[in-house]
């Protein structure tokens, strides 16, 4: 093939200034082999293109690109400058090009929204696991101390009888002592945990697992499970399991996380826009801790020689209770099973009680008894 040598440049007519007078100069600009050209009558200059500030090619407006020395040259006639900036051999970058294409656009969108996505489902549970398996144990428990003396208001020394209480020490430390011998045998280390049976008019029978593995059993989970030892500790097995899985650090890291995507979202962290996908964000999460502590307990109740299908029975409870109410509640177990002629209204018993903010994000009843049905096989 015939070698021809490259058309030369016949310039583009341009406003050039020159970085030390406010006065447009009308000047032809050339781009020839790597070199821009300003034919300026005072003081006519070549540049390395390399050198230059070159826009970005937009649909409208005027091209303005940047010399080195804080000049600069202009054009209005954006189709003409970038036929010459590309027959000047400056190629756009892969991103300008996608930006001018409404199918790179789209897939840019795709792309970022499944980004986003994996983030949110895989991406922020693993490093929440990852920041939490390596937080300082002193600062997990100051943490847990620091919430329960928030909750201290709606807790108050447990009016269980002093009997009652011990049955449900002991049999509880029975349960985690054959649990931790269990998981020594298979190398396996169990947080330190301790129980508070605390009293409470707002949370109702409810028990919870706070940073630095203080669990919270309130009087009326006892009364409503009528002092089954067993079952409660099954309860508290399961609360174990969060503080083993270190569930509270990893929700703090989850909504920490959230709360920074959100506010950088929509610039106000305190607005009911910010603070939805916190709520959403958490109540996905939850479920998926739930179950490993379900999964947790378990073992913890196998280890304990105990079935896990007695959990079932911690469920039976809490259907009746939203039926019946506060009568199940009582100080001392009923001689008769309580039967309730009409369902409890919606404002019994949630009402003044904040007990189903426990429960919230729990997988379903019915799932649940499924699994512990099953892990009793």
């Amino acid at each position: 093939m015939e070698h021809r040598p490259p058309v030369p440049d016949e310039g583009l007519n341009v406003r050039y200034f020159d970085g030390r007078s406010n006065r447009a100069q009308a000047v032809r600009a050339r781009l020839t082999d790597g070199w821009l050209h300003i034919d300026a009558a005072e003081a006519p200059r070549q540049i390395e293109a390399r050198r230059v500030q070159w826009p970005e090619r937009t649909r409208r407006g005027p091209r303005i690109a940047l010399l080195p020395d804080g000049g600069s040259i202009q054009s209005t006639d954006a189709a003409a400058w970038d036929a010459w900036v590309r027959a000047g051999g400056q190629s756009e970058s892969p991103v300008v090009r996608l930006q001018q294409s409404w199918r790179g656009v789209v897939l840019s969108l795709c792309l970022l929204v499944a980004l986003c996505a994996s983030g949110y489902v895989w991406g922020l549970p693993w490093a929440a696991r990852v920041i939490a398996d390596r937080f300082p144990d002193a600062a997990e428990r100051q943490i847990g101390e620091a919430v329960l003396a928030q909750v201290g208001d709606l807790m108050q020394p447990s009016q269980l009888a002093e009997a009652q209480q011990q049955a449900i020490e002991r049999a509880w430390q029975q349960v985690q002592r054959a649990h931790t011998a269990a998981q020594a045998a298979r190398g396996v280390s169990v947080r330190p945990a301790r129980l508070l049976i605390r009293h409470s008019e707002d949370i109702g029978p409810n028990a919870l697992a706070l940073p630095g593995g203080i669990l919270l059993l309130t009087d009326d989970m006892a009364r409503l499970l009528q002092h089954d030892t067993e079952v409660i500790a099954g309860v508290l097995a399961h609360e174990l399991g969060h503080v083993q899985h270190r569930h509270g650090v990893r929700m703090l890291v989850q909504i920490g996380v959230l709360g920074f995507a959100a506010s950088a979202l929509w610039g106000d962290y305190s607005g009911v826009l910010a603070t939805v996908p916190l709520w959403l964000g958490q109540a996905h999460y939850s479920r998926e801790a739930e179950r490993e502590a379900d999964a947790y307990a378990a073992t913890v109740l196998r280890d304990g020689g105990l079935s896990p299908a007695l959990m079932i029975r911690l469920f039976e409870r809490f259907a009746l209770f939203k039926r019946c109410g506060d009568e199940l509640l009582q100080p001392e177990p009923a001689e008769t099973e309580v039967v309730c002629a009409e369902p409890a209204t919606s404002e019994q018993p949630q009402q003044g009680r904040l007990w189903g903010l426990g429960f919230a994000s729990h997988p379903a009843d019915a799932d649940r008894i499924s699994f512990f049905r099953d892990a009793a096989r």
